[in-house]
């Protein structure tokens, strides 16, 4: 196909991805967001919701509340992510070591109930592999507490600092041109209105809404809070993701570069911005310190909040009409599915 002017509203995971492949098969691409820049600092009263996200790539994990299809998505963008790293210039740190399930003995009726929809619902290769603490203990010293483990080979973890950056970084190498402080207040075919005082009008071949909590009130999106803790744990090794399976809440620990874990998995159907509430803090830390003791002496060194987009049925929308295209809703699964979305997008349109 011919080269297209292409605008794309909003620059979180989806709107940086499709940039970075579209500008990448030869089109010119422009794309609008309402932060200050590209970089994790910009303001984070906008700032895309990948930017919180824990980077967790686990389409097995996920089948607990999610469906066959974000399951197939989240396979098939396990199969892209490395692709996509492996074209850009700047490294991101991504990892495909499995992920662990875990679960103390007082809450093993709770998790197997769990392992067993996950059996239920996943291929064979794809199903949770129970663990001895011995293998644990093999595979993760530093997790001492659970006395039940299950490994998921196939899941993983990028750093979405890292990738936002790099897809930025690659994008205006390729000729993309980011249009910061730009708010789009309307998409229709072909065109993006932006600004709401003095609004401009700016016409395209084809246009993406990628703007997620931003796209209301044209779709019926909601923000669901989330909330997380970075913790700097020197010496306390953690080598792959990790859920520990709670009756009460789901609770995630992932590692970083430089001794950060990342802990997290509030859900909160709210759309306060503000900081991270008491009961957060000690519900998810607490249970971080439950599955490993030695983080008894790890730092809280930052602390975030942002809002996921969700549409009503919490499943991701792709939607097509002649010069427009909208993607939202990705809730809980955007570093997940993102690119196996961006890839059947333009699959559909021929870009």
């Amino acid at each position: 196909m011919a080269a297209q002017r292409i605008g794309i509203a909003g620059a979180g995971v989806l709107g940086r991805l499709l940039a970075f492949t579209l500008s990448r098969a030869g089109h010119a691409v422009q794309v609008f967001d309402p932060a200050s820049g590209p970089g994790p600092r910009a303001d984070s009263g906008l700032r895309a919701a990948g930017w919180t996200a824990a980077g967790m790539l686990s389409p097995v994990a996920e089948l607990e509340r999610a469906g066959a299809e974000v399951f197939a998505l989240g396979l098939r963008s396990c199969v892209l992510w490395p692709q996509i790293v492996q074209g850009l210039n700047q490294p991101v740190d991504l990892r495909m070591q499995g992920s662990l399930l875990l679960a103390h003995r007082g809450d093993a009726g709770a998790a197997q109930r769990v392992v067993g929809l996950l059996q239920a619902k996943a291929d064979a290769p794809y199903q949770p592999q129970p663990l001895s603490l011995d293998a644990l203990r093999e595979l993760e010293p530093a997790i001492q507490g659970p006395a039940l483990a299950w490994l998921l080979p196939c899941e993983g973890q990028i750093h979405p600092w890292q990738a936002l950056q790099a897809l930025a970084a690659q994008g205006a190498e390729q000729g993309v041109q980011w249009h910061w402080n730009r708010s789009v207040t309307r998409v229709d075919a072909g065109e993006l209105l932006v600004g709401a005082i003095h609004p401009e009008r700016h016409t395209f071949d084809h246009v993406f809404d990628v703007r997620g909590v931003g796209a209301k009130p044209a779709l019926p999106v909601r923000g669901v809070r989330g909330e997380v803790f970075w913790l700097h744990a020197p010496g306390v090794p953690l080598h792959r993701p990790v859920r520990l399976l709670h009756p009460r809440h789901s609770v995630y620990l992932v590692p970083r570069p430089d001794d950060v874990i990342v802990v997290g998995a509030s859900e909160i159907e709210s759309e306060d911005r503000s900081p991270v509430s008491l009961r957060s803090t000690l519900e998810l830390l607490s249970a971080a310190h439950s599955a490993i003791p030695a983080l008894a002496e790890a730092r809280v060194v930052h602390t975030e909040t942002n809002l996921r987009p969700a549409l009503p049925d919490n499943l991701p929308a792709l939607r097509h009409a002649p010069g427009l295209t909208v993607i939202n809703g990705l809730f809980r699964h955007g570093w997940l599915i993102a690119p196996a979305l961006v890839e059947q997008a333009l699959h559909e349109l021929s870009l």
